[in-house]
């Protein structure tokens, strides 16, 4: 497959399970978002096993990507950027891939080292409800299922940062 379509999204209360549905409404796995006191998630196929999983490394602002054996596919960060958001996905021996988007955007771009698009994921919800994300997979050199720990690892970076913003204002 090419071109896959993928939904997604977040509990409001960040803990318990979620469906994962393709284009066509069918569920193809669910996303476990552990608990709202932790920021790990594991990604689970339609039988119920962990493919990949993501969490925070400890004390330090980096989410870790993992397969069902605990081994290390990749670190997701957060990358200095003005009047945009930029992450960056180094996936070891497979690539470094540079996350995009406008600062005000709902929509983010994963560009791989020769700047090729690959994936697309956007917000399309999430005022006055939980995220949800629309992942468009142009390639498939990785699996969608690694790329959706990424964008809840980006999901994640921004609670994080959000709540830092939150609780650092009005204390003088």
């Amino acid at each position: 497959m090419d071109h896959q379509i993928l939904f997604l999204n977040d509990n409001f209360f960040s803990s318990g399970t979620t469906i994962i549905y393709d284009e066509n409404k069918t569920q193809v796995g669910e996303l476990d978002l552990k608990s709202a006191f932790s920021s790990s998630v594991d990604v689970l196929n339609q039988t119920g096993s962990v493919i990949v999983s993501g969490k925070f490394r400890t004390l330090r602002n980096r989410w870790v990507v993992t397969d069902y054996d605990q081994n290390e596919l990749g670190e997701l960060r957060q990358r200095f950027a003005f009047f945009s958001k930029k992450y960056e996905y180094d996936a070891g021996k497979r690539g470094v891939y540079e996350i995009k988007s406008e600062a005000f955007s709902r929509q983010y771009e994963i560009y791989d080292s020769q700047s090729k698009l690959l994936v697309k994921f956007e917000k399309v919800s999430g005022f006055f409800s939980s995220a949800a994300y629309r992942l468009s997979s142009y390639e498939t050199s990785m699996p969608a299922w690694e790329w959706i720990a990424v964008v809840m690892g980006v999901n994640a970076i921004i609670k994080r940062n959000n709540s830092a913003a939150a609780n650092s204002g009005g204390a003088t």
